[in-house]
């Protein structure tokens, strides 16, 4: 009995330490089988514009703390627009980046090298990633999407990495779900 005791001491150290990575490999396994049906690779490409947009708010803010609380507001109002079925969650994040970039454009933030700048062009290519994997034949569209997650996940770990824009350990959790994702939407058929 004493032998178990520092192996689980070592675990929980390891979960403490790795929480993100914990919870996005809980939150990847909770959502395997999604990426079946049309419905389910839709719900995904969404998701997928709101990862960019996530970062190109917590740039526009200058608060790293900010995509945490975002994430969580963006999953509860995609709930409410899927349950209300009046407005696809893709138009409103779509026109909530532009929103954003129209902001940082006319603030002068667009216009200057930097973090914003950076995640403006983010936004802008994942987002076209996105819109097209949503627009395009499902066969290919899961392809697009499946690209556009695992090249975030890149986006994410280079962040963690050089640590800036968001939480580290936001970009930690983004980056473990991202190919986890990315997997599943390859690798299920």
């Amino acid at each position: 009995m004493t032998s178990e005791t520092p192996d689980r001491i070592r675990w929980a150290r390891v979960v403490k330490n790795r929480w993100p990575t914990a919870l996005a490999i809980t939150m990847a396994a909770l959502s395997i089988g999604g990426s079946k049906t049309q419905d389910g690779l839709a719900a995904l490409g969404e998701v997928l514009l709101l990862l960019p947009l996530l970062y190109l708010v917590a740039a526009k803010l200058e608060r790293r703390q900010a995509a945490w609380p975002l994430l969580a507001s963006s999953f509860a109002a995609i709930f409410v627009l899927q349950s209300l079925d009046v407005i696809a969650p893709a138009a409103v994040f779509s026109a909530l980046a532009l929103i954003v970039l129209v902001w940082g454009a006319v603030d002068g933030q667009l216009s200057r090298p930097g973090p914003f700048r950076l995640q403006a062009l983010g936004m802008l290519g994942f987002g076209a990633l996105a819109l097209i994997g949503l627009a395009a034949d499902p066969g290919l569209g899961r392809y697009l999407v499946a690209a556009g997650w695992f090249l975030h996940a890149i986006w994410d770990f280079v962040h963690l990495r050089r640590d800036r824009v968001v939480a580290r350990s936001y970009a930690e959790w983004c980056g473990i779900f991202d190919i986890a994702i990315a997997a599943e939407l390859v690798f299920t058929f």
